[in-house]
């Protein structure tokens, strides 16, 4: 079987939520299968336009999204979720009313008949979820609904998982065990892109990284490179990082 030319690519994408003004400005970004892709940026650089555009949240009017040789530009979440690509927004990520198991069978929504067998994959992941399955997910820390999210996400079995700003509003220590959980779920073969407003532990963990600035593409480089790099911690790392 030939292998795709780009795995997942977002190329040359101009966007934006009202017609005429663009917040994307040619922006791109690439995931190899397997890795973890970081983007960062200052306030209003469009970097969660950028994944609500790849997931098709925010019209694209130029540029095209790929995964596995195929155009995806524009397509429904549903259709996206279902090709393998699934999506963690930074705002209302859980149905709050609901249990933290009906939260896990509304992300299965797709596959019921798979229940049994992703449900004990999620659990063996966050095993929080397992022991409070009956809890309203209401109920649960910012932190917690965090993992709630990530986990209903999961169920489908993704290949490539979309994370906007993941660790926003958390404490450190939560912050902490988000990040654990992300990068163990990496370790399991499921290729990340993530956004996050902790610009210096997400490079810390990322295999590769992008810096986007008023919507352009500013650095790109490997996580240790861009952490390393003066421009990068003079204009983005000292006010986006936090020890």
């Amino acid at each position: 079987m030939t292998e795709p030319r780009h795995y997942f690519l977002a190329d040359s994408l101009v966007a934006g939520y009202v017609q005429g003004v663009d917040i994307l400005q040619g922006c791109h970004i690439a995931l190899q299968q397997g890795e973890m892709v970081g983007i960062i940026g200052p306030n209003g650089a469009g970097t969660s336009t950028l994944l609500k555009a790849v997931f098709g949240l925010v019209p694209v009017r130029k540029g095209v999204v790929m995964f596995r040789d195929v155009d995806v530009t524009g397509r429904e979440a549903h259709e996206l979720v279902s090709m393998g690509i699934g999506y963690v927004p930074q705002r209302d990520n859980v149905f709050p009313s609901l249990s933290i198991e009906e939260n896990l069978r509304m992300g299965l929504y797709l596959r019921p008949r798979d229940w049994e067998q992703r449900r004990a994959y999620v659990v063996s992941q966050f095993p929080m979820l397992g022991a409070r399955h009956r809890q309203r997910a209401g109920s649960l820390s910012g932190g917690e609904r965090q993992l709630v999210a990530m986990a209903r996400a999961l169920m489908m079995n993704p290949e490539v998982l979309l994370l906007d700003e993941p660790s926003a509003g958390l404490s450190p220590s939560m912050q902490d065990e988000v990040f654990e959980h992300i990068v163990r779920v990496n370790a399991d073969g499921i290729s990340i892109v993530m956004v996050e407003q902790n610009a210096r532990r997400c490079l810390e963990i990322v295999h590769r990284g992008y810096v986007l600035d008023q919507g352009r593409n500013a650095y790109e480089g490997t996580g240790r490179e861009l952490l390393t790099d003066p421009k990068v911690i003079e204009m983005y790392l000292g006010t986006l990082a936090t020890d």
